[in-house]
């Protein structure tokens, strides 16, 4: 990127934020910090108001906007893409929210990115892979839940317990959301447990802003998310698989901690990291006579253990464990 476009970008990227960080600059645009404080006094000279300084941050004076923006073709294509999977992932209100916001953008598009967008529409969509079930919730609560977070806001909650079959009321601080799968997921600091708990969108049935700041101060998602990953004992599982069935597992292998399969000949070597040996087993079951367990024992045990277990319901008395 030569510095005419480096400049141009850093001005739109002080315009995204209340306040800027020298170093978020440095590290989005790989440069060192000497040359961010040098663009940011060029972008002063050219009559940019930017308030702060080195070590504190930058921000754009209150009220001083930059000429609508031209797009490229690549970059029209990326948000025409990014609304597609927004239809399909998040549904309802703020779906809806994205695709008005995308029809101002279009708006000021040149004639030739308008084209560009037109012509691929029809020739991009995202479809739901046929082994997964997949309906679209009537409410996920996404838009709410995106501005409690924003006032750093209370909600009060109406949560369906997925394993206890219960509807419990509570009042949860909310640190952020995520997606995993086909579901949206809450984590929160929960006021009636007194710990942080994650709750699945879909299963809220009722959702209100409370107005009520906040109580304490919240890790971000990225840091809860993190921690707990830490916290979780992971083991390490590789299997020798028949590789004509890799096809067959979708995205049910990522769901289980993949992590790189090694294909030599007609044999696949595959390596995941899981924290339930037992979830685990229960799904190598399913392909189990294609595959071989090379590490760890304690896998095997499971699934031997669970065989055992299979063929006494089938009334076979050989026994597998000895």
């Amino acid at each position: 990127m030569n510095r005419i476009d480096r400049l141009s970008a850093i001005l739109i990227h002080l315009q995204t934020k209340r306040l800027v960080k020298a170093q978020e600059i440095a590290n989005k645009f790989s440069i060192s910090l000497r040359t961010v404080y040098r663009d940011v006094k060029a972008l002063e000279a050219a009559g940019v108001p930017i308030i702060g300084e080195a070590g504190s941050g930058y921000q754009i004076m209150e009220g001083y906007k930059l000429p609508p923006v031209h797009f490229g073709e690549d970059e029209a294509s990326a948000l025409l893409t990014a609304g597609k999977l927004m239809a399909s992932m998040a549904g309802g209100s703020i779906s809806n929210h994205y695709q008005t916001a995308l029809d101002k953008i279009r708006s000021v598009l040149r004639y030739a990115e308008k084209e560009h967008t037109a012509q691929i529409d029809a020739h991009v969509a995202v479809l739901q892979h046929p082994a997964f079930a997949h309906t679209s919730p009537p409410e996920i609560h996404l838009d709410k839940i995106l501005s409690a977070i924003s006032k750093q806001s209370a909600v009060d909650i109406v949560y369906s317990s997925i394993s206890k079959m219960e509807q419990t009321g509570r009042i949860v601080e909310p640190v952020g959301i995520y997606l995993q799968g086909n579901h949206w997921y809450l984590v929160a600091w929960c006021r009636l447990r007194q710990d942080y708990r994650v709750f699945r969108t879909d299963h809220i049935k009722k959702l209100s802003v409370t107005g009520d700041k906040s109580a304490q101060a919240h890790p971000s998602l990225q840091e809860f998310l993190q921690q707990t990953t830490r916290q979780r004992q992971l083991h390490t599982v590789v299997l020798d698989v028949d590789a004509s069935i890799l096809k067959y597992f979708g995205q049910q292998k990522y769901y289980n901690g993949f992590v790189k399969e090694e294909i030599v000949g007609d044999r696949a070597q595959m390596t995941f990291l899981t924290a339930s040996l037992s979830g685990f087993a229960r799904w190598f079951m399913v392909f189990g006579d294609w595959a071989t367990i090379l590490e760890p024992l304690e896998l095997k045990e499971e699934v031997a253990t669970i065989a055992q277990k299979v063929l006494e319901k089938l009334g076979v008395d050989e026994p597998l464990l000895t």
